[in-house]
Protein backbone atom coordinates (compact mmCIF):
# COMPACT_ATOMS: atom_id res chain seq x y z
CA UNK A 1 0.00 0.00 0.00
CA UNK A 2 0.97 3.63 -0.73
CA UNK A 3 0.09 6.81 1.63
CA UNK A 4 -2.16 7.65 -1.04
CA UNK A 5 -4.10 4.13 -1.12
CA UNK A 6 -3.89 3.29 2.80
CA UNK A 7 -6.89 5.31 3.99
CA UNK A 8 -8.57 2.67 1.88
CA UNK A 9 -8.81 0.29 5.26
CA UNK A 10 -10.78 2.42 7.03
CA UNK A 11 -12.48 3.77 4.52
CA UNK A 12 -13.93 0.21 3.83
CA UNK A 13 -14.89 -0.33 7.27
CA UNK A 14 -16.28 2.65 7.43
CA UNK A 15 -18.39 2.72 4.13
CA UNK A 16 -19.67 -1.48 4.68
CA UNK A 17 -20.48 -0.47 8.39
CA UNK A 18 -22.90 2.40 7.43
CA UNK A 19 -24.42 -0.04 4.79
CA UNK A 20 -24.79 -3.00 7.50
CA UNK A 21 -26.29 -0.37 10.46
CA UNK A 22 -29.72 -2.35 11.78
CA UNK A 23 -29.45 -5.33 9.66
CA UNK A 24 -28.62 -8.38 11.17
CA UNK A 25 -25.56 -9.27 8.64
CA UNK A 26 -22.25 -9.83 10.21
CA UNK A 27 -18.98 -7.54 9.58
CA UNK A 28 -15.99 -9.62 10.18
CA UNK A 29 -12.57 -7.53 9.25
CA UNK A 30 -9.52 -8.92 9.31
CA UNK A 31 -7.11 -6.54 11.01
CA UNK A 32 -3.01 -6.91 12.24
CA UNK A 33 -1.76 -7.78 15.37
CA UNK A 34 -0.02 -4.02 15.97
CA UNK A 35 -3.07 -2.59 18.08
CA UNK A 36 -2.92 -5.77 20.48
CA UNK A 37 -2.19 -4.50 24.10
CA UNK A 38 1.16 -6.12 25.84
CA UNK A 39 0.16 -5.14 29.19
CA UNK A 40 -2.96 -5.69 31.72
CA UNK A 41 -3.59 -2.17 32.21
CA UNK A 42 -4.57 -1.25 27.91
CA UNK A 43 -1.67 1.18 27.92
CA UNK A 44 0.90 -0.02 25.53
CA UNK A 45 0.78 -2.16 22.22
CA UNK A 46 2.53 -4.36 20.02
CA UNK A 47 2.97 -1.04 17.81
CA UNK A 48 4.70 0.64 21.02
CA UNK A 49 6.92 -2.24 22.01
CA UNK A 50 8.00 -2.80 18.38
CA UNK A 51 10.38 -1.06 16.24
CA UNK A 52 8.23 -1.35 13.17
CA UNK A 53 9.73 -0.04 9.31
CA UNK A 54 8.56 3.83 9.04
CA UNK A 55 6.58 2.32 5.56
CA UNK A 56 4.82 -0.36 7.82
CA UNK A 57 3.53 2.15 9.87
CA UNK A 58 0.74 4.14 7.92
CA UNK A 59 -0.73 0.40 7.22
CA UNK A 60 -0.66 -0.01 11.19
CA UNK A 61 -2.43 2.96 12.29
CA UNK A 62 -5.33 2.67 9.22
CA UNK A 63 -6.06 -0.77 11.28
CA UNK A 64 -6.27 1.13 14.39
CA UNK A 65 -8.60 3.59 12.84
CA UNK A 66 -11.02 1.12 11.12
CA UNK A 67 -10.78 -0.93 15.04
CA UNK A 68 -11.82 2.52 16.83
CA UNK A 69 -14.04 3.39 14.42
CA UNK A 70 -16.27 -0.01 14.16
CA UNK A 71 -16.28 0.35 18.15
CA UNK A 72 -18.71 3.89 17.83
CA UNK A 73 -21.13 1.85 16.08
CA UNK A 74 -23.86 0.81 18.14
CA UNK A 75 -26.03 -0.93 15.54
CA UNK A 76 -23.42 -2.98 14.02
CA UNK A 77 -22.67 -6.88 14.44
CA UNK A 78 -18.66 -6.28 13.85
CA UNK A 79 -15.84 -8.46 14.68
CA UNK A 80 -12.25 -7.75 14.04
CA UNK A 81 -9.91 -10.75 14.28
CA UNK A 82 -5.92 -9.93 14.88
CA UNK A 83 -3.17 -12.74 14.14
CA UNK A 84 -0.75 -13.82 16.24
CA UNK A 85 2.49 -11.18 15.78
CA UNK A 86 4.21 -13.54 13.68
CA UNK A 87 1.52 -14.34 10.37
CA UNK A 88 3.11 -17.27 8.52
CA UNK A 89 1.69 -17.04 4.99
CA UNK A 90 3.47 -20.43 4.52
CA UNK A 91 2.94 -22.52 7.90
CA UNK A 92 1.81 -25.17 8.70
CA UNK A 93 -1.99 -26.01 8.86
CA UNK A 94 -2.51 -28.04 12.49
CA UNK A 95 -6.60 -26.92 13.19
CA UNK A 96 -5.06 -26.14 16.47
CA UNK A 97 -5.25 -22.17 18.08
CA UNK A 98 -6.26 -20.26 20.77
CA UNK A 99 -8.72 -17.47 20.94
CA UNK A 100 -7.99 -14.40 22.98
CA UNK A 101 -9.32 -10.63 23.39
CA UNK A 102 -7.36 -7.20 23.44
CA UNK A 103 -4.15 -8.88 24.49
CA UNK A 104 -1.38 -10.60 22.40
CA UNK A 105 -1.24 -14.06 23.46
CA UNK A 106 1.45 -16.63 23.67
CA UNK A 107 1.14 -20.19 22.79
CA UNK A 108 2.64 -23.16 25.02
CA UNK A 109 6.24 -22.17 23.87
CA UNK A 110 5.87 -18.38 24.71
CA UNK A 111 5.52 -17.81 20.84
CA UNK A 112 2.89 -15.22 18.97
CA UNK A 113 2.87 -17.21 15.97
CA UNK A 114 -0.35 -18.56 13.47
CA UNK A 115 -0.40 -19.73 9.70
CA UNK A 116 -2.58 -18.58 7.33
CA UNK A 117 -4.33 -21.49 7.01
CA UNK A 118 -5.25 -22.04 11.17
CA UNK A 119 -5.77 -18.00 11.22
CA UNK A 120 -8.56 -18.95 8.19
CA UNK A 121 -9.70 -21.98 10.32
CA UNK A 122 -10.41 -19.43 13.22
CA UNK A 123 -12.12 -17.22 11.22
CA UNK A 124 -14.51 -19.38 9.61
CA UNK A 125 -15.01 -20.79 13.36
CA UNK A 126 -16.33 -17.29 13.82
CA UNK A 127 -18.12 -17.18 11.44
CA UNK A 128 -20.12 -20.20 12.50
CA UNK A 129 -20.30 -19.33 16.18
CA UNK A 130 -21.09 -15.78 16.31
CA UNK A 131 -19.76 -15.54 19.55
CA UNK A 132 -17.73 -12.17 19.28
CA UNK A 133 -20.51 -9.77 18.34
CA UNK A 134 -19.13 -6.00 18.89
CA UNK A 135 -15.54 -7.38 20.12
CA UNK A 136 -11.91 -7.85 19.09
CA UNK A 137 -10.89 -11.18 19.24
CA UNK A 138 -7.21 -12.45 18.91
CA UNK A 139 -5.95 -15.54 17.31
CA UNK A 140 -2.31 -17.67 18.26
CA UNK A 141 -1.50 -21.08 16.67
CA UNK A 142 -0.73 -23.61 19.44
Amino acid sequence: MTPETVNIIPDAANHLAKILQGLEIRLLVVGGAGSLFVNAEHTQTVADVTPFPDEVMPVLNAHQKALNDLREYDDVKWTYISPAADFQADGERTGKYTLGGEELILNGQGESVISYADYAIAVIDEIESGSHIKERISVVGE
